[in-house]
């Protein structure tokens, strides 16, 4: 498939409406102000994986101050990741009824909320937080790739790498800062984290603009095919958008396992929390280059099998290397890592456009896939920190998550054959 076809195809939250006359006015009234537009939209992308990169290097002080075991610590990294499905759900209709503008403002005003509550001193508080940093974070998943669509019609390519290189940055960013940040404040974890709500205040006044421009003008009031019709019914029956969504639950199960624990599995074998944290940011780093490279070629390719095959096999090295050698070899497996992360993920979300026939299919496919992928996603951390409870080893969970990579290798070669997705029947 072209690079056209996959501009044409990126998924859209809003692909069954269209705007009246005066949501059209309003785009044009955006439109003549690309900088604006710009700035807003690499500001919200660093603010997608902050909040859940800066946990990490610090979940070991966090469980200290609560006297979190394991298991419950898991889940300061999983209900966040539990409410990026949830939040999915919910995010086109919140679209098509506010705005997407309006949306995304409320999203990154969420998000800052959500991470100030996180460090309050309550577990109830800790969890509640990750409950409305997750939401906000899915409302940003679902709407962005839309977004940049409608706006950037003829460089929409270009501005999705842009918005998924600062969605990598930001997570870089936090990841390595979070530690320093900790020591800087007198070994405050909570302040640490709480510097994050600034960068998501930041984003919301530079999203101002464009709600002030939009208001009142949604051009959201003309739909194009009758709500619940079609296709919205059907894909679920489809086993090959069953085949996408697996690979995108499984392929996201294996990152947030890392995201979670892989500091942890650091300091676990001797290493300090900073290296630990740095070398978990030239992690996320280094997904830039699977996350750019991979979605290219399989634009380019029928059958996206070999690539398939090659993002799994890297994250599965990768993760028995963490199993034999996490200390002596962390560099190279987190470079190795990095690479299949990205291009897995890419690739995913590549497959959601090339199953696709029309806009429409992809996305009700990318709501199915987020929607299902992230609540599935979900069980991997909490899994993960139950096994190592029960075990006191890394051992069994990275072994688990071996098994992972292979049902993802199974169910990817089936995504990966050159079909579409049929939208009825």
């Amino acid at each position: 498939m072209s690079r056209p076809d996959l501009e044409q195809l990126l998924p859209d939250a809003e692909a069954d409406v269209r705007p009246s006359r005066e949501g059209a006015a309003a785009r044009r009234a955006l439109i003549a102000h690309p900088a604006v537009l710009f700035i807003g939209i690499v500001l919200a992308s660093l603010n997608m994986r902050a909040a859940l990169a800066s946990v990490s290097p610090l979940i070991g002080e966090i469980s200290s101050t609560f006297g979190l075991s394991s298991t419950a610590s898991s889940l300061v990294t999983s209900v966040p990741v539990l409410f990026l499905g949830v939040g999915a759900m919910i995010a086109p209709w919140l679209a098509r009824r506010f705005g997407t503008e309006a949306v995304l403002l409320c999203a990154l005003i969420l998000l800052g909320v959500g991470i100030l509550v996180r460090v309050l001193p309550s577990v109830f508080a800790l969890y509640g937080g990750g409950v409305l940093a997750g939401t906000a974070i899915a409302l940003l998943n679902v709407l962005m790739p839309g977004l940049i669509k409608r706006d950037f019609p003829d460089r929409a390519a270009s501005m999705t790498s842009v918005y998924t290189g600062a969605m990598i940055g930001g997570a870089t960013l936090c990841a390595a800062a979070s530690v320093p940040l900790e020591k800087a404040f007198g070994n405050s974890w909570q302040a640490s984290l709480a510097c994050w709500s600034l960068l998501a205040a930041v984003a919301a006044v530079a999203w101002l603009p464009q709600v002030l421009i939009t208001r009142g003008r949604t051009g959201h009031e003309v739909r194009v095919t009758p709500a619940g019709a079609g296709p919205a019914r059907s894909i679920w029956r489809s086993a090959l958008a069953w085949q996408v969504t697996l690979f995108m639950g499984l392929q996201s199960l294996w990152s947030y396992v890392l995201i979670a624990w892989m500091p942890t599995i650091f300091t676990d074998h001797g290493m300090s929390r900073s290296t630990a944290g740095v070398i978990f940011a030239f992690n996320n780093l280094v997904q830039v280059a699977g996350a750019f490279g991979v979605p290219l070629l399989a634009g380019r390719m029928r059958s996206q099998r070999p690539l398939i095959v090659l993002v799994t096999s890297m994250v599965a090295v990768g993760y028995a290397g963490l199993m034999i050698a996490p200390v002596s070899g962390a560099w190279l497996w987190s470079a190795v890592l990095g690479v299949g992360q990205g291009g897995a993920v890419g690739l995913a979300l590549t497959l959601i456009v090339l199953r696709s026939g029309d806009a429409q299919t992809a996305a009700r496919l990318s709501g199915m896939a987020q929607t299902v992928g992230y609540l599935l996603a979900a069980v991997g951390p909490l899994t993960a920190g139950a096994v190592y409870q029960a075990t006191g080893s890394w051992t069994l969970p990275i072994a688990l998550v071996l098994g992972v990579c292979a049902a993802a290798l199974v169910v990817g070669l089936f995504a990966a054959r050159d079909r579409k997705v049929q939208a009825a029947g």
